[in-house]
């Protein structure tokens, strides 16, 4: 495991355990949604990945708002995928890795097209601010990704880590 998912896991931990000691009727509350808590943190992580790189790209270098959306978003990909299989869903499983890197990457060119398509009409037909527009695509295309990582990518079967 990276050292990036490391330090991810251990803050993840210290919020918890300190949740837990100060206010335990709210954390056995949220203990139950966990991995849509996760979800949104390394979303917030990989998210904040792409937004940094799209304002790079088309910010400071003025390339084209798809080029530069695109670019983000792949780069982002790999944040994504390493804290979303190995952190978010605690799936270690080794023998299904090719399988779920394939569905991975899938959803991520779905994600990708459109992304572009909705960043397309947001900036050039509504002139929605570039960076505000990106921010709501990663709005929507984030409750579609939970859904596919839990149910299908990542799903708990066969012998995955449950913890």
């Amino acid at each position: 495991m990276s050292f990036f998912v490391f330090s991810i896991r251990n803050a993840y931990h210290r919020f918890r355990d300190n949740l837990a000691v100060r206010f335990p009727k709210l954390y056995s509350s949220l203990y139950k949604y966990k991995s849509i808590i996760k979800f949104f943190i390394a979303g917030f992580f990989s998210g904040t990945t792409d937004l940094i790189l799209l304002f790079v790209f088309h910010g400071w270098m003025a390339m084209d708002i798809v080029v530069s959306t695109s670019l983000a978003f792949i780069l982002s990909f790999v944040v994504s995928f390493i804290l979303q299989k190995f952190w978010t869903f605690r799936n270690y499983n080794q023998d299904r890795f090719v399988h779920q890197l394939f569905l991975y990457i899938l959803n991520a060119l779905i994600g990708l097209y459109l992304n572009g398509v909705f960043m397309h009409f947001l900036v050039n037909k509504y002139h929605i601010w570039y960076i505000l527009a990106q921010i709501l695509v990663n709005f929507v295309l984030a409750a579609m990704n939970f859904m596919v990582y839990k149910f299908i990518i990542f799903k708990i079967g066969g012998n995955e880590d449950k913890r």
